[in-house]
C-alpha cells in the first residue's frame, strides 16, 4: 500500500491519471473553438433582436476548474484512499497467539478479541496459519495450528478463566514447542513464576511480541472479622496516584431478596499498592453477607465471596447459678464465655427476650427445667433450625428432669442422681475420652490424655442411645448426647461446663468442639484432619467476569483438594458446603501476589488499541458526482436555460436527481427504516420470514406464517402480531426466535455478510426452518 501521512491508496497507479488533468484542462478550453470576430456592415441590420438561445465564445475557467475537479475525485476514489492505514506486519510462516486467559484479562477482554481479531485478519490476508491457546487451557498434544478463518468464527466462544496457570503445566507446554512460529502473547500484565521460563522456549522458535491492557489491575483479598470489624484489602498491579473505588457489600435482605446492603469507599494512597478498609455492620447484616465486590471493576479478582468464617453466631448463655456464688474460675458459664467471645457474639437477657432475638445457640449450664410456657416456645426455636446445648451439673443431676419418660429439651433419659469417679467413695480412677467415631462430628480431633472425667451424669439405657451418643467415655458411658428435633438439635454435655466435674473445658479440645458442632465461628481455613474423607459440593461458582453463578451438576471434591487449594478446571472458585460448614474459595487469596510484569528490553510491548482504517472511496466518489452536478446546473445557466419556461422541466430533473443521489437524506431515512423496523419487530412476538424474491411464494409464505399465528393466539399463551419479512442482507436478525426460509431454485445467494449474520444468528440461539419445496420431487 502507498502511504502519504495518513492517507494510503490500495491502487496506487491509478494516481498517474491525476497527470492527465493539464490535458484535460487543454481540450476543455479548445473545445468548442472560439467563435472568430469579423467587422460586416450589414450587422447593422440585426441590432435590437434579441436570441432566446445565447451560447458563450469561451468556457469559463471556473467551470474548467470544477470538471477537472470532478474527474480528479474519480481518478482518486478508484485508487482506493484510505485514512489511517494500518502497518503492515511483517513475517511469514505460523503464528501462535497465546492468551494469559486470567481472570485479570477479563477487565478488558472486548479489546483483547478485537485486537487479536485484527491480528487474525492479518494472518489470513498472509496466508498463515494460526494457534490459538490459552494457558488456562492448554490442548494435549501439539499446537493446533489452522487457518485463520477458521479461529476467527471461534474467537466470539473464547473466554478466560477464573484462575492462574499451573506452573506445572506451563512448564510442561513450554517443553513440547517446537517447529518454528511467531508468537503474539496476549499478556495480563502481571508478574508469574513461571514466565521467564515459558519467554525463552518461545523465543527459541521465533520472533515474540507482547500486547498488554492499559486498565489497571484491581484484586480484592477475602474479608476476615478482627475486634469488631470487617477488615477488606485491595491490591493494585501498578503504584499511581490517589484512587478511590467503592466496595459493595451484597446479601439478602429481610425478604430475601439481593440487594446493595452497604457501600463504602476503599482509597489507594498516592504511591501505594494496597488499601484497607474497616467496616462495621451490625450482626444482623453481617450474617446476611454474601460476597463483597469493587464496583466498576469487572474482575473474579474484584469479587470476594464469603463464608461461615465471617458470620459470628449469635449465642445466649444462661445459668442456672443464684448470683455470681464462689470463686469466679467455677462460674458454670465462665469457661463458655472465655472460649466464644473471640469467635461469637454473645447476648444475654430473660427467655422470652433471647428468643425474640432469634439466636443460632442457646446454651443452658446447669438448668433442670424451664416453665411450661417458654418451654413450648423453646421447643418451636429448634424445630424451626435452632441449636440448643445443655450442660449437666447438680441441679440437673439432683433434678427428676426426664427420668421415666424422655423431657422434649433432652436428647435423652437421664438416671437419677449422678456418677463420681475417681474420689474416695467413688467407682474408681477418673475416667478418660474414648476415640470419636467416623459418625461423630469431632471425628478426627485427637484426643489428649488430659482430659478426665471426675463426676457425670449417666444417660438411661434405651434402643436409641447408641445413634444418640457422639463422644463417650473409655469405659462407654455417654459423654455427649445429640437429638435432632425438626431443623434443629439438642445437646447435652454430661459434665459441666466449667472444671468441677472434669478438665475437658480446660483443655484446647473443648474450644475445637465447639467449633464443631457450630457453636463458635471456626477458622477460616479448615485443618487437613478436618477435611479428610469428607466432599465437598459446590453451591455457587464465580466466572472470570466476577459474575456468581449457581454450580449446576459440577461434581463435589474432595476434602483433602481444599486443604492447599489449587484453582483449575477442577476446582472452580465459588462456594462449597461439607455436612455442617459453608467454605469460600476466591479467585484472589491472601498469599497471592499482584505485581506488574517487567518484560525484558528486547520484548516489543504494545497496546491493545486497534488501529481503524477508514476507507475514503465512497467519499470521494460521491464529491465527484457532486461536483458533476453542479457542473450540469452551472452549463444551464450560463446557457440560460436555468431559467425560464424551457428551464421547468430540467430544473426538476436535476433536483430530482440531486436529491435521489445525495447521500445524507438517504442515509437518514435509511436509519428511520431501521429504527422502525427494530421497533416493529420487538415490540411484539413475530414470526419471521426470509425475502425469495419471488412476490406470489413471498404472498404465500406470509398468508400460511399468519394462520399459524392465529393458531398460536387460540391454543397457546403466545400472541404473535403479524409476521414480519426479513432482509438477509440488511435486516438484523436477533430479534426473531424462529425464521422460515423458502428455498427456490432461482433464489440468489447470500453474501459472505450475510453468512456471517446467520452464524451468529444460529450460535446465539436462533431458530430456522427451511423449506427446500422439494418434497414432490425427492426420492
Amino acid at each position: 500500500m502507498f502511504t502519504i501521512g495518513s492517507l494510503g491508496f490500495t491502487a496506487p497507479l491509478l494516481l498517474l491519471g491525476l497527470a492527465t488533468l493539464p490535458i484535460l484542462w487543454f481540450l476543455l478550453r479548445a473545445v468548442p473553438p472560439a467563435p472568430i470576430k469579423r467587422l460586416f456592415p450589414g450587422v447593422i441590420l440585426l441590432l435590437g433582436l434579441e436570441d432566446d438561445e445565447n451560447e458563450t465564445d469561451k468556457t469559463p475557467w471556473w467551470l474548467l476548474l470544477l470538471r477537472c475537479l470532478a474527474v480528479a475525485g474519480v481518478i482518486i476514489g478508484f485508487a482506493g484512499p484510505v485514512l489511517n492505514p494500518k502497518a503492515e506486519v511483517d513475517g511469514s510462516g505460523p503464528l501462535l497467539v497465546l492468551f494469559d486467559g486470567t481472570w485479570a484479562d477479563a477487565r478488558d477482554w472486548d479489546e483483547r478479541v478485537d485486537r487479536v481479531e485484527d491480528v487474525l485478519t492479518d494472518a489470513q490476508r498472509a496466508d498463515r496459519p494460526v494457534a490459538l491457546v490459552s494457558l488456562t487451557d492448554i490442548p494435549a498434544g501439539e499446537l493446533p495450528f489452522q487457518a485463520a478463518d477458521a479461529w476467527l468464527q471461534r474467537l466470539p466462544s473464547l473466554t478466560p478463566a477464573p484462575w492462574a496457570p499451573e506452573a506445572d503445566v506451563v512448564a510442561a507446554f513450554a517443553g513440547t514447542l517446537t517447529g518454528g512460529f511467531d508468537t503474539f502473547w496476549m499478556s495480563d500484565g502481571l508478574a508469574y513464576a513461571w514466565r521467564d521460563g515459558l519467554l525463552t522456549a518461545l523465543e527459541g522458535q521465533g520472533n515474540v511480541a507482547v500486547f498488554e491492557g492499559a486498565r489497571p489491575v484491581y484484586a480484592m483479598r477475602p474479608a476476615r472479622f478482627e475486634e469488631g470489624l470487617i477488615l477488606i484489602s485491595a491490591s493494585r498491579a501498578v503504584a499511581g496516584g490517589a484512587t478511590e473505588l467503592t466496595v459493595a457489600a451484597e446479601g439478602l435482605d429481610p425478604n430475601g431478596i439481593p440487594s446493595t446492603l452497604a457501600r463504602a469507599p476503599i482509597r489507594f494512597a498516592p504511591g501505594e499498592v494496597e488499601a484497607e478498609l474497616e467496616l462495621s455492620l451490625p450482626p444482623e447484616l453481617r450474617n446476611r453477607l454474601t460476597r463483597f465486590e469493587l464496583e466498576g471493576v469487572q474482575s473474579a479478582g474484584a469479587v470476594t465471596l464469603t463464608d461461615d468464617s465471617l458470620k459470628r453466631r449469635e449465642v445466649a448463655l444462661i445459668s442456672g447459678a443464684d448470683g455470681r456464688e464462689g470463686l469466679e474460675l467455677l462460674s458454670p458459664t465462665h469457661y463458655l464465655e472465655q472460649a466464644l467471645i473471640p469467635t461469637a457474639d454473645l447476648i444475654d437477657g430473660t427467655m422470652s427476650d433471647i428468643l425474640l432475638a432469634n439466636p443460632d445457640v442457646i446454651v443452658f449450664a446447669d438448668i433442670a427445667s424451664v416453665p411450661e410456657v417458654e418451654a413450648d416456645a423453646l421447643l418451636n426455636w429448634v424445630s424451626e433450625g435452632g441449636l440448643l446445648v445443655r450442660f449437666a451439673g447438680p441441679k440437673v443431676a439432683a433434678s427428676s428432669v426426664s427420668r421415666t419418660d424422655e423431657d422434649p429439651l433432652m436428647p435423652v433419659r437421664l438416671r437419677a442422681g449422678g456418677r463420681a469417679v475417681g474420689g474416695a467413695m467413688s467407682w474408681g480412677e477418673p475416667k478418660t475420652l474414648r476415640p470419636f467415631s467416623e459418625t461423630s462430628p469431632f471425628f478426627g480431633l485427637p484426643v489428649p490424655e488430659e482430659v478426665q472425667v471426675s463426676a457425670q451424669v449417666l444417660a438411661q439405657p434405651d434402643p436409641s442411645l447408641a445413634e444418640r451418643t457422639i463422644a463417650s467415655l473409655t469405659d462407654g458411658t455417654p459423654l455427649v448426647t445429640r437429638k435432632r428435633e425438626g431443623a434443629g438439635q439438642i445437646i447435652l454435655f454430661h459434665v459441666t461446663a466449667n472444671a468441677e466435674w472434669s478438665t475437658l473445658p480446660l483443655s484446647g479440645m473443648f474450644v475445637q468442639m465447639l467449633e464443631r458442632l457450630a457453636i463458635s465461628t471456626r477458622p477460616a481455613q479448615p485443618a487437613l484432619d478436618e477435611l479428610q474423607g469428607t466432599t465437598w459440593v459446590p453451591e455457587a461458582v464465580i466466572s472470570a467476569f466476577g459474575q456468581v453463578s449457581d454450580a449446576g451438576t459440577l461434581p463435589g471434591v474432595a476434602g483433602e483438594a481444599l486443604a492447599d487449594p489449587v484453582l483449575g478446571p477442577d476446582l472452580r472458585p465459588g462456594l462449597y458446603r461439607g455436612e455442617d460448614r459453608l467454605l469460600a474459595l476466591n479467585a484472589v487469596t491472601g498469599q497471592t501476589i499482584v505485581a506488574p510484569m517487567a518484560w525484558p528490553a528486547r520484548i516489543p510491548v504494545e497496546g491493545l488499541a486497534v488501529e481503524r482504517e477508514t476507507p475514503l472511496k465512497g467519499m470521494f466518489l460521491a464529491a465527484a458526482i457532486g461536483l458533476l452536478l453542479i457542473d450540469i446546473i452551472a452549463s444551464l445557466w450560463i446557457s440560460g436555460r436555468l431559467f425560464g419556461p424551457r428551464s421547468v422541466p430540467g430544473t426538476v430533473a436535476i433536483l430530482a436527481l440531486a436529491i435521489g443521489v445525495g447521500g445524507q437524506p438517504t442515509n437518514l431515512r435509511a436509519q428511520d427504516s431501521n429504527d422502525d423496523f427494530a421497533i416493529g419487530a420487538t415490540a411484539e412476538v413475530s414470526l419471521g420470514y426470509v425475502i425469495t424474491g419471488d412476490g406470489s411464494l413471498d404472498r404465500q409464505v406470509e398468508a400460511g406464517l399468519r394462520g399459524l399465528s392465529n393458531i398460536l393466539n387460540r391454543r397457546t399463551s403466545v400472541e404473535p402480531s403479524a409476521p414480519t419479512a426479513v432482509n438477509l442482507e440488511t435486516d438484523e436478525l436477533a430479534f426473531f426466535s424462529f425464521l422460515y426460509w423458502a428455498v427456490t431454485p432461482d433464489q440468489p445467494l447470500p453474501s459472505v455478510e450475510a453468512y456471517a449474520k446467520l452464524n451468529r444468528y444460529l450460535r446465539t440461539g436462533g431458530l430456522i426452518l427451511f423449506d427446500t419445496r422439494d418434497a414432490d420431487v425427492a426420492a
